[in-house]
């Protein structure tokens, strides 16, 4: 048996996560719905099968990212358009007394599992790194960042798909 299950937020009760970033939680608890409903964004979370409690959560919206913030290597590989389709993972956060039992990296590949069974075209994953925490998080699991901003990052869905080969899961 699995340890962990993901799904989409829903009934859960959300009031005793605590991701220990203040911005995570209070998105969590008050803003999430709002996104959920206008359809900004998807909320997933990550549920511990032996407590029932929230272990993680992320978020996914549509995204594209414009040719001119990729390193110029990638570009001779893409087709001409402005942009290249890609998915945001706009928040991604794990409940402090889960620390050390690599929900991050599950996290991660549970979004690059749905990614890849999505019916729609996802050239990349995108990331807005909240800290310096967050982007030594991103930049271990192989996103780079992009060329005007330091602390966003992407990762094209093919090297994305052998990452979470790599992660086991």
């Amino acid at each position: 048996m699995t340890r962990f299950y993901s799904e989409l937020l829903g009934q859960h009760d959300r009031s005793a996560f605590t991701s220990g970033n203040d911005r995570i939680d209070a998105y969590f608890r008050q803003g999430v719905t709002q996104d959920i409903k206008r359809r900004y964004a998807a909320c997933y979370v990550l549920i511990d099968t032996t407590s029932a409690k929230l272990a993680g959560l992320y978020t996914l919206s549509s995204h594209t990212i414009l040719l001119t913030e990729l390193p110029r290597d990638m570009l001779r590989k893409l087709p001409r358009y402005p942009t290249v389709p890609a998915v945001l993972i706009g928040w991604l956060g794990r409940d402090v007394n889960f620390r050390g039992q690599k929900v991050g990296p599950l996290l991660l590949a549970d979004a690059i599992h749905r990614l890849a069974h999505a019916p729609v075209g996802v050239h990349a994953i995108c990331a807005d790194a909240i800290n310096e925490d967050a982007a030594a998080f991103y930049q271990a699991h192989q996103f780079s960042p992009l060329v005007s901003r330091p602390r966003s990052f992407f990762l094209p869905m093919k090297t994305a798909l052998a990452l979470f080969e790599s992660i086991g899961v």
